[in-house]
């Protein structure tokens, strides 16, 4: 009796521990590439998505992700920006292929309107949408202003943005910029920094 209860109490032993084993094997085996980034070779029979490996790279072709662009483009463009922020303004000299390319050619579009018939510290926001062509699908439509803005005011503004925009528009879009962009709302808020106040003051 003492015997059978023995060997029971071996097999359950032996049962604990081939199982740990089993389960520290399977922790050690976890790949930390993440699943889309796993290496795949040129004889795996399929591209390794979303590019193609050649015969001539060195060492495993690891894919890169093309993370997807949010639903609503956000940007902020003031009128005088700060000498940090500045090489954020200045026009691609090429065509568009990014976001912060989209975004730097918005902002050198910007002109706003004369002094005389400014508002210092003027916000209005617009939102519209390009074609993959990248042309406007339809104007910009008015989603916020400062409150205490004239009516005169918020179209002096309005009509600076839409004529900003109509200058510089079509876009030149990359294919795969243009394919990602198309129908994405974008959102953009203007803000009239200038010290209008004390420019006017002045003799």
């Amino acid at each position: 009796m003492l015997r059978r209860i023995g060997f029971g109490l071996i097999v359950v032993i032996a049962g604990l521990i081939a199982a740990g084993t089993a389960g520290a094997r399977h922790r050690h085996q976890i790949n930390p590439v993440p699943f889309s980034h796993t290496p795949c070779s040129v004889l795996d029979g399929r591209p390794c998505t979303p590019y193609f490996c050649s015969v001539f790279n060195h060492g495993p072709c690891i894919p890169e992700i093309n993370y997807p662009y949010g639903e609503n483009l956000q940007l902020t463009i003031q009128t005088v920006p700060s000498q940090d922020d500045a090489p954020k303004y200045q026009k691609p000299d090429h065509d568009l292929d990014s976001i912060g390319d989209l975004f730097a050619q918005l902002r050198s579009c910007w002109t706003p309107p004369q002094a005389e018939s400014a508002k210092e510290g003027m916000q209005m926001t617009v939102r519209f949408s390009f074609k993959r062509s990248g042309d406007l699908i339809g104007p910009p439509r008015m989603t916020f202003a400062t409150v205490d803005a004239p009516v005169e005011v918020r179209d002096t503004y309005l009509k600076a943005i839409n004529a900003s925009i109509d200058a510089c528009v079509p876009l030149k879009f990359t294919g795969s910029l243009g394919g990602a962009l198309a129908g994405r709302p974008i959102a953009i808020r203007y803000v009239d920094n200038r010290e209008l106040d004390k420019k006017s003051a002045t003799p």
